[in-house]
């Protein structure tokens, strides 16, 4: 195998000659083989949209010679085009606050300069990663704002997806409103509700996280790039200052701005706790309700089984015919691993010191894992169970003719203490609720056949309907 000699401050290495990246690049490889992973497929495209726009904005202000920019943006071109992908052999978790990805980035992005322009590969006298490549840029203000670029991305996938959630529940709750049935608390026998009113529940809270998200999603296009290895912009042109954030617009597509405080843009990074929390918010309410999926189609026999999964494998090993609802199954086990990534992301930005974060790849990786994951966790909640989910209304009304539900509608007009007594009779003697009350003469049958509609117990009753059964009564 061939191989060329390449130096840093260590010493030498020696390099295969065909690679793109380099000493810096390999030594990261050697010392850091953690997750047996490579950088995330956006982040690898953020970074070189990020010296894409450095490179623009240092060729405009005469500090970059024009034939090195040209060959340096073609070469983030490729990259960003998905070329060159697998020459970033970086492990995403790694020492150093990312210095090992952004000086892969600028390795390969370099050596694949220096052969556009007719050099060899490791001939940094063309083209150098440091001098040229990371031009007015520091690790500490790159790797942030590739990290906040590529959450960017990652979040809209994730909202587009909890916006079609939002819509397919809502679609459920018009197709279900007509069906009553005994809603619940504490698992517990509480009042009736129409079924529509549980879906369109879950749509609300969707929709509220997904607001949620976007709102912490603005924090994310504040970037600290120009501000360099602190904040104090050393080694970064006024003129590079002002223009950066308008060419990295151009290179990503997103509204970045420069922070108005560099230096805490570079120590400070509670925006990915903030985000990280919303992302937590969204696990919460998936799992809330996958677990009410499994609950409302328990059994199917011997269970509530007012609403049907949609069969996606068997179940079982042993049981034949057994189905599982798998699909809920792997959402709350994907909101579990969000919920501890939001504590490891939370520790990492905590762990800050002075003027610099040296966490921030565990913090990206956990962060880039969660919306990822919640992604596909809510395409196939949608796709793989609610589009198919049915009701029983049979079973529905089953349960609600058998159970006292109806009694609390009689307080107003009985009072809780006979209401009370009425419930246990029932309980006790299998009697309906209103057999119990026509026995006792408590109220007369007609104000009482209306005062026992379940479906008149689901919404705030009608007010000239309450008027004319006060006159009765």
């Amino acid at each position: 195998m061939k191989e060329r000699i390449e130096y840093d401050s260590i010493g030498g290495l020696p390099i295969p000659a065909e690679v793109y990246y380099g000493v810096q690049t390999l030594r990261a490889k050697q010392n850091f083989d953690i997750t047996g992973k490579r950088l995330h497929e956006d982040m690898i495209v953020s970074l070189a949209q990020v010296k894409k726009a450095s490179a623009i904005t240092n060729e405009e202000i005469g500090d970059l010679d024009p034939t090195i920019a040209k060959a340096i943006i073609d070469a983030c071109n490729a990259i960003i085009s998905g070329k060159f992908h697998d020459q970033f052999i970086v492990d995403p978790i790694q020492g150093g606050a990312g210095t090992s990805s952004n000086m892969n980035a600028n390795e390969v992005v370099a050596n694949i300069a220096i052969e556009s322009l007719g050099g060899t590969k490791g001939d940094y006298s063309i083209c150098h990663p440091n001098d040229h490549v990371n031009m007015a840029q520091s690790t500490n203000d790159v790797y942030p704002t590739s990290g906040k670029i590529t959450a960017l991305k990652l979040t809209q996938k994730l909202l587009f997806q909890m916006d079609r959630l939002t819509e397919v529940l809502t679609q459920k709750a018009v197709e279900f409103n007509d069906i009553i049935k005994v809603g619940r608390t504490q698992l517990q026998d509480a009042v009736p509700m129409r079924m529509g009113q549980g879906f369109k529940a879950y749509a609300s809270a969707v929709a509220r996280d997904a607001k949620r998200l976007r709102k912490t999603q603005s924090e994310l296009y504040t970037v600290n790039l120009g501000g360099t290895a602190i904040g104090t912009a050393i080694n970064a042109n006024p003129e590079y200052l002002k223009r950066i954030a308008g060419n990295l617009k151009k290179t990503t597509g997103f509204d970045m701005v420069l922070a108005d405080d560099l230096i805490d843009a570079t120590q400070n990074l509670d925006a990915f706790v903030a985000v990280s929390g919303a992302l937590k918010a969204v696990s919460v309410t998936l799992s809330k309700m996958a677990n009410d999926f499994r609950l409302l189609s328990s059994g199917p026999k011997t269970g509530f089984a007012e609403i049907n999964l949609p069969p996606k494998q068997n179940g079982s090993s042993i049981m034949p015919g057994k189905i599982n609802p798998v699909i809920p199954e792997v959402v709350s086990q994907v909101a579990f691993n969000v919920i501890g990534n939001d504590l490891t992301i939370t520790m990492a930005v905590e762990a800050g010191q002075l003027e610099l974060n040296a966490f921030e790849p565990v913090m990206f990786y956990n962060l880039f894992e969660s919306i990822e994951t919640l992604t596909n966790a809510v395409d196939t909640f949608i796709d793989n169970c609610i589009i198919g989910i049915t009701a029983n209304p049979d079973r529905c009304e089953e349960l609600l003719s058998q159970s006292i539900v109806t009694v609390t509608a009689l307080c107003p007009y009985i009072g809780y203490k006979e209401a009370s007594e009425i419930a246990k009779e029932s309980i006790l003697t299998g009697k309906h609720v209103e057999q119990i009350v026509k026995d006792k003469g408590l109220l007369n049958p007609e104000v009482l056949e209306t005062l026992l509609d379940p479906t008149l117990m689901t919404e705030p009753m009608d007010e000239s309907l309450e008027e004319l059964i006060e006159e009765i009564v």
